[in-house]
């Protein structure tokens, strides 16, 4: 896991050793091991290093061939490394290093970079020169695990890790993306491949930039499958499924430094840690828990620290615990902003403390996203639309769900009345599927895997970006077992009836009932069923009968009491940086409302106050210290 930081001169002017130098050391925090610099003409290519795989100085980056034609920077892991590494040793490729790095340099040279990107098992983003036709490959893997930002002048194409790195070249200026904001304060994600810095882009998952005398070209080698469901019986998935888990977690064992795991109460975690105990007999893992003796309602079940120590005391692991209280907000938020720079999603700033504590004991850390996405874990949301009439009234419905912070309404208060975006922002949405392979819309089950897919390109995509900011912001590296490519393909290909135990009784039920949001949220919870077969046998009664519970903080109750001062002060103070861009009046409006308990506002509240340490950091210079 690394950083890897760089820029093209179209124009053929030579890279600037200061300027890459500067760019590179912006990401040291991702890699604290080591750093290298390759200038060739035009380009330039920085890398940081946090040591992994081969922690000797031979795998140090960037790498070059024997014959010194090509380079690469790369970051991420490779879990297939050792199999890929077996056939090119067979193509009579020499290796000098134990490294995963150098089976990637390998790869492309002898197979091609697309071919190799293919068949890679893993997360990646990296940087590979060709030095003599003078070209450059930028790719990303399949599911955007490992970030790459884009920046473009009309004579230069700078890539890097992250955005900080751009910030520090003298002819970068931060602008905010009007257009990336009010698709950010309409699903709190970002759908198109921009950020909420002009003229700063994500090269998509699944992705290769080819850039040379000719200009751009990309290719997109995958994407999520959902148009080909298998007819498999229940026995049998289940059967295949336990032995695809069971390979994923061992695969993704592979280092040359200790591995732990996050420990919630929940299954997906739970089933991680029980399929590597065989492996790792005395696994660290990390739980996060919040101070509760001022929380009400539905936040009391929040804290999952009951149920992750039962996890622990059944696996035996050497087992550790973050206790957050309101006041870590505060602290917390200016780091969370200047590390994750392009928002998304809800509460974060429980996995920035998460990490920070992880680290402290190891390098790598298993976490267990993607379970819910592709096994069906959010029931609740598919009943809402799987019963839709055709594709356009499944969009239509879908789309209303996805708002997650403010209607086209609120837009116009929030944005001015002028930002009537309503069609743009549906437009936005149905985009997620304008490439999506052979969807249909012709049954409840098209719809729930059209919703499965939706959910894989956004909402986990989401959770990867968080997860890779969050975690690298303390040099520590996730990983990801549910996505693994085989066990993936087999969630793709799996029917829903497989996923969602209730699927039956819920078709029988009145569709009006299946659209009303407490009765499917309290009644039909039954998602991932096959998975919950699978580890059934290996997994604590007390787990497995738990309800769905995400990872969240109590904020409704935290912005109410502890925190309503802060809140106020960050929202309604005077001379706010965020209301050059948002309504002042709304913003107090929404605030209000919330403390009076008339709405609970608290994803939106989170949402501002996340823009506001934004606007600071990054328009008004207020960057945090940048120790931990």
């Amino acid at each position: 896991m690394c950083g890897v930081a760089g820029y093209l001169n179209r124009n053929g002017a030579p890279a600037d050793e200061r300027i890459v130098a500067a760019m590179r050391d912006a990401l040291a925090h991702r890699g604290p091991d080591g750093k290298g610099m390759h200038i060739d003409g035009p380009l330039g290519l920085g890398h940081r290093r946090l040591s992994i795989i081969d922690l000797r100085t031979v795998a140090s980056q960037p790498m070059h061939s024997p014959d010194g034609r090509w380079t690469i920077a790369f970051n991420g892991e490779i879990y297939n490394f050792r199999e890929l590494k077996a056939e090119l040793d067979k193509a009579g490729w020499s290796f000098r290093t134990r490294s995963d790095t150098e089976v990637l340099l390998a790869g492309c040279v002898i197979w091609g970079v697309s071919a190799l990107a293919r068949r890679i098992d893993g997360m990646a983003a990296f940087a590979l020169w060709d030095a003599q036709e003078r070209r450059l490959h930028l790719v990303r893997d399949r599911y955007g695990v490992k970030p790459l930002y884009l920046w473009r002048t009309p004579d230069r194409l700078a890539f890097a890790s992250e955005i900080k790195a751009f910030l520090v070249h003298p002819d970068f200026r931060v602008r905010v993306n009007q257009a990336a904001l009010r698709e950010y304060f309409t699903f709190q994600n970002l759908f198109r491949p921009h950020t909420l810095f002009e003229g700063v882009e994500h090269l998509p998952p699944a992705t290769i930039l080819t850039v040379d005398r000719n200009g751009e070209r990309r290719e997109t080698y995958w994407d999520y499958d959902y148009s080909k469901p298998e007819p498999v019986d229940e026995q049998e998935a289940v059967a295949t499924l336990e032995k695809l888990m069971a390979q994923a977690v061992e695969r993704q064992l592979v280092a040359d430094v200790p591995v732990g795991a996050y420990l919630s109460g929940g299954m997906d975690s739970g089933t991680l840690v029980a399929l590597a105990h065989p492996h790792v007999p005395r696994m660290q893992t990390f739980t996060a828990g919040f101070e509760m003796s001022r929380i009400e309602g539905n936040e009391t079940l929040f804290d999952e620290r009951r149920a992750a120590e039962l996890m622990a005391y059944t696996y035996k692991t050497e087992h550790y615990e973050q206790v957050i209280n309101a006041g870590d907000i505060r602290w917390s938020l200016p780091r969370v902003v200047w590390h994750l720079e392009d928002l998304r999603l809800g509460m974060s700033y429980p996995n920035y403390y998460i990490a920070r504590l992880a680290s402290k004991f190891v390098k790598v850390c298993l976490s267990g996203a993607g379970g819910d996405e592709l096994f069906g874990g959010y029931p609740w949301r598919y009943y809402r639309v799987f019963r839709s009439l055709d594709r356009d009234d499944y969009l239509s419905s879908y789309y209303g769900f996805w708002q997650r912070l403010t209607t086209a309404d609120d837009r116009k208060r929030l944005f001015g009345a002028a930002a009537d975006d309503e069609a743009e922002m549906f437009d936005v949405f149905k985009s997620v599927y304008a490439d999506a392979p052979g969807l249909s819309f012709d049954s409840p089950e098209d719809h729930i895997s059209a919703s499965l897919y939706f959910e894989c390109r956004t909402f986990l995509s989401g959770l990867l970006l968080v997860g890779d900011k969050l975690s690298m912001a303390s040099g520590l590296e996730e990983r990801f077992p549910f996505l693994d490519n085989a066990l993936v393909d087999f969630a793709t290909r799996l029917p829903a009836r497989h996923k969602l135990s209730d699927l039956e009784h819920m078709l029988t039920v009145d569709e009006d009932a299946v659209r009303k949001k407490l009765l499917a949220e309290d009644s039909f919870a039954g998602g991932k069923s096959c998975l919950r077969q699978a580890m059934a046998h290996v997994l604590p009664s007390e787990i497995m009968d738990r309800r769905k519970q995400g990872f969240s903080s109590p904020e409704a109750s935290w912005y109410r009491g502890e925190n309503a001062v802060y809140v106020r002060d960050m929202l309604l103070g005077k001379d706010l940086a965020s209301t050059e861009y948002l309504d002042a009046d709304f913003i107090r409006d929404t605030v209000e409302a919330h403390m009076s308990g008339k709405k609970n506002n608290r994803l939106l509240i989170w949402s501002l106050l996340s823009f506001e340490q934004w606007c600071r950091v990054f328009l008004g210079g207020d960057r945090p210290d940048s120790r931990r």
